[in-house]
C-alpha cells in the first residue's frame, strides 16, 4: 500500500523538523527514505513551492518527491489531482491533514491518515519497532549498486 503525503503539512506535525529551517523538505525526505526501507512502502511525497516545480532528484525508488509549481499551483492542488489520476485509489493511503484534501481521497475510497498520526509512526522509538521480533535481513538490487556507483564514483569489484 503505497502512500502519498502532503509534505509540509507533515512537517508541521514532527517534533523534530521545523517548517523555519531552509531544509527542512530534505530532512523529511531522509526521514522518509528510512520509513520505506523500513517498511517496504513506497511513499510520494509532494511539497509546495517548487523550483520550477515537479519531480525532484530528491527521488528514490522508494520516495517520489514532487514540487508544486511555485506560481502555478499548490501541493494541495496537485494532490488532488494525483488521487484523481490513481486507477488502485483504494490501494493507496493518503497522509494529510487537510479536509478537503481528506475528503478528496474519501471520494475515491482512498485510505487516509492524518499527518498527527504518520508523525507518530516516523518517530516511533527505535524506529524499528513494527518488526520487533523479526529478523531484518536488508538487501541491495544489483540496479541500486550501480546506482551507488554512479552517484559517487568508482567502479564495482569484479
Amino acid at each position: 500500500m503505497p502512500y502519498l503525503i502532503d509534505g509540509h503539512n507533515l512537517i508541521a506535525h514532527l517534533p523534530d523538523i521545523s517548517l523555519d529551517d531552509p531544509n527542512d523538505e530534505a530532512r523529511l525526505v531522509n526521514k522518509l527514505k528510512g520509513f520505506a526501507a523500513r517498511t517496504r512502502k513506497k511513499c510520494t511525497v509532494i511539497f509546495d513551492h517548487g523550483l520550477p516545480g515537479g519531480s525532484s532528484s530528491m527521488s528514490t525508488r522508494g520516495v517520489t518527491v514532487v514540487f508544486a509549481a511555485a506560481q502555478h499551483s499548490s501541493a494541495d492542488d496537485l494532490i488532488k489531482r494525483r488521487i484523481g489520476a490513481i486507477k488502485d485509489a483504494p490501494n493507496w493511503t493518503l497522509v494529510s491533514s487537510d479536509r478537503e484534501v481528506l475528503n478528496h481521497a474519501r471520494s475515491r475510497r482512498m485510505k487516509q491518515m492524518t499527518s498527527v498520526h504518520f508523525a507518530q509512526l516516523l518517530n516511533r522509538r527505535g524506529a524499528l519497532e513494527e518488526t520487533r521480533g523479526e529478523e531484518i535481513h536488508p538487501s541491495v538490487s544489483p540496479e541500486e549498486v550501480d546506482e551507488l556507483f554512479d552517484a559517487f564514483g568508482g567502479e564495482p569489484d569484479g
